[in-house]
C-alpha cells in the first residue's frame, strides 16, 4: 500500500512538472527571435501569400519593422506598468485603444499604397481569416463559454 501511495505522488509530480515546461514553450514562437529575423521571416510569408515583387518587399520590409518597433515599445511600457503595479485608468486605457485604431487606419493605407488591388484584396482576406482563427481560439480557451455552446447543441 505504501508503494502504491509512493508510486502515485510521484505519477502526479512528474506530471505536474512535465505541464509545466510545456506551458513555458508554448509561449508564442516569434518572440525568441530578434527584431531583425521576425521581419525577415514576416517579409518571406507575405511574399510567398501576396506574390510581392522586389520594390514591395523592400517597401514592406521597412513597413514590418516600423511595425515590429512600435509593438516591441508597447510592450515593453506594458511590462514596467505591470512591474510596478499599476493599471491604467479608463481614461488611458481609451486613449491607448484609440492610439491602436489610428495605427490599424495607418497601416490599412500603407499596405493600400504598397500592394496592388489583388494583392490588396488577398491581404485584407488573409488578415478577416486570421483574425476568426484567433477569435475561435480564444472562445476554447474560455470554458464557461464552451460549455454554454455545448449545452446549446445538446438541446438543439
Amino acid at each position: 500500500m505504501k508503494r502504491l501511495f509512493v508510486l502515485a505522488l510521484l505519477l502526479v509530480g512528474t506530471t505536474i512538472m512535465a505541464q509545466e515546461r510545456n506551458r513555458k514553450h508554448q509561449g508564442n514562437a516569434m518572440e525568441q527571435f530578434t527584431p531583425e529575423q521576425k521581419n525577415q521571416l514576416m517579409l518571406k510569408k507575405m511574399t510567398l501569400e501576396l506574390d510581392l515583387n522586389d520594390a514591395q518587399q523592400k517597401e514592406m520590409s521597412g513597413f514590418i519593422s516600423d511595425k515590429i518597433a512600435k509593438k516591441e515599445a508597447h510592450k515593453a511600457e506594458m511590462k514596467a506598468m505591470k512591474e510596478k503595479g499599476i493599471k491604467p485608468t479608463n481614461d488611458e486605457r481609451f486613449a491607448m485603444h484609440m492610439k491602436m485604431l489610428d495605427e490599424q487606419i495607418a497601416a490599412k493605407k500603407s499596405m493600400q499604397k504598397i500592394l496592388n488591388a489583388r494583392q490588396f484584396e488577398k491581404w485584407t482576406s488573409l488578415k478577416e481569416e486570421h483574425k476568426g482563427n484567433r477569435e475561435g481560439n480564444r472562445e476554447e480557451n474560455q470554458p464557461r463559454k464552451r460549455e454554454a455552446k455545448h449545452q446549446g447543441q445538446r438541446q438543439g
